[in-house]
């Protein structure tokens, strides 16, 4: 299935009202599917996964073809940041579905002794996973894992700033499923909003904190439940204590990766002073070792992605700017060429507290550099803006490891490295408050496409001591047990 719209300015593909109808038609297949899905096996639920494996390698030239023609994207990236991931989740997930679908046993409470109790892991339903353009593939078949191992039908929303990867991703789902169970739905921001108001069981939802804030008020409507991985400005302190090399080294690459269009990259640099100067050599050292020593080496090079499209590039523009305008500096870079949607990898320091780039999340290959002397004063510049999806943390000090980690909050952390808190599947991806709710991959991602269902059975226990009539006898039972408790 694949209903498309095209940008503002043409008609549509289907108009409005054709639109409605044909995803209110999928949408009720797809809940009459979901009833007949509630008593799927493992087993049924794994050789799905594994087909979608299947296709998934058999387009993997086509993936990697559409990354380059969407924005330039190295082969070689697209494979580590799309392929990869999405079968590290299937592989786990294929491994360890049986488990986590089993019933589990939980110890009766003191009031409860006398019964058995037990958490069943249910479908939810008909989802809606709408997904970003940074990353296309794997923010859209990851969370498909997840729906189709806690055994749910969904509708699939792609990007249409990608479009050459969408459609192959819509031809990797259309080999392995029926449109009653996922379909793909192309299209611009109107097929979101129509889809937005169908009344979904949940909706997970992968981009801005603003259009999170759209989708929350639209499952609002039906109760809805929602998973949304967002954003915010990330931080990375590095301190006097850490392996510089190591610490530059990982921080080009978990920043310039993918240029810069990573919701878990460091935004913004915190260093101690007393090491800025050194670490900024190294810095640059690395970024001239990844990319080349200069503009054009680096705008030569196969290693270096593109900003999406024109608009986002004009956007990151004018962040750096207002940051130039209000006073920055630029240390690193600092070229930008329209033409080619390229973005030199700029670090910039002295910036105004109140510039546009230290209040949006960037989402490009521009990195300011804030300095501190007391530990206690970066917490503090950190803590004054909205929890971020992630936080950085470089230092061979474990108590100043612990002190940042204790008195800041953020979605996830690494300590000496980027990004790869993300390829971890044993433990939750999310984010809190501004940067999202919930979390996906591994088990967390089943939970969040599952519905935790409690099941009592009494077998002995002596509650209906205290049910009316409520006697002098039972009114000092009631007493006696409160007291016990307490």
């Amino acid at each position: 299935m694949n209903v498309q719209a095209r940008s503002d300015t043409e008609e549509p593909t289907l108009q409005v009202a054709d639109m409605k109808l044909e995803m209110s038609r999928i949408f009720e297949l797809q809940s009459k599917r979901a009833l007949r899905l509630r008593t799927s096996t493992a087993e049924q639920r794994i050789a799905k996964i594994r087909s979608l494996l299947d296709s998934l390698q058999r387009h993997r030239d086509e993936i990697l073809a559409a990354a380059f023609a969407d924005f330039k994207k190295p082969a070689a990236e697209a494979e580590l940041t799309e392929i990869f991931p999405v079968v590290a989740e299937a592989k786990h997930t294929m491994r360890h579905l049986k488990k986590w679908m089993k019933p589990r046993r939980v110890n009766p409470t003191m009031a409860m002794l006398g019964t058995r109790a037990r958490v069943r892991y249910e479908p939810m339903g008909v989802c809606l996973i709408v997904s970003p353009w940074n990353y296309p593939v794997t923010l859209t078949l990851s969370p498909l894992i997840s729906a189709i191992a806690a055994g749910n039908t969904a509708m699939v929303k792609p990007s249409e700033m990608t479009p050459h990867m969408s459609a192959v991703m819509r031809k990797i789902i259309e080999e392995v499923f029926s449109e009653d169970e996922v379909a793909v739905f192309e299209g611009d921001y109107r097929v979101s909003q129509q889809l937005l108001e169908l009344p979904f069981n949940h909706i997970f939802f992968t981009g801005s904190p603003a259009v999170g804030k759209i989708v929350m008020t639209a499952a609002a409507k039906h109760l809805a439940s929602v998973t949304l991985e967002l954003g915010g400005k990330s931080p990375a302190i590095i301190d006097e204590t850490a392996n510089l090399k190591t610490a530059a080294r990982n921080v080009v690459w978990g920043k310039f990766c993918n240029n810069g269009q990573t919701c878990i990259a460091p935004d913004y640099l915190v260093v101690h002073e007393s090491i800025r100067d050194e670490f900024l050599n190294e810095v640059g050292a690395a970024i001239d070792r990844a990319y080349g020593e200069d503009a054009k080496q680096r705008a030569e090079s196969p290693d270096y992605c593109r900003i999406v499209n024109r608009r986002h590039f004009d956007r990151i523009k004018q962040l750096y700017d207002d940051a130039v305008e209000r006073g920055a500096r630029t240390l690193i870079g600092g070229e930008f060429r329209a033409d080619e949607l390229f973005v030199e990898p700029t670090l910039i320091d002295n910036v105004a507290s109140d510039s546009q780039i230290m209040d949006e999340e960037i989402f490009g290959p521009l990195l300011p550099v804030l300095t501190y002397t007391d530990l206690k004063d970066a917490v503090d510049e950190i803590n004054a803006k909205e929890k971020p999806l992630a936080l950085y943390v470089y230092s061979r000090d474990d108590d100043k490891t612990k002190f940042v980690l204790d008195n800041t909050s953020a979605g996830g952390s690494c300590v000496n490295h980027s990004l790869v808190q993300y390829l971890h599947q044993n433990v939750p991806f999310g984010g809190t408050n501004n940067s999202g709710i919930g979390s996906s991959t591994g088990f967390a991602g089943f939970q969040s496409f599952s519905h935790e269902r409690a099941v009592v059975a009494d077998k002995f226990s002596v509650t209906h001591w205290m049910q009316p009539p409520y006697t002098g006898k039972v009114r000092r039972l009631i007493r006696m047990s409160i007291d016990y408790l307490t």
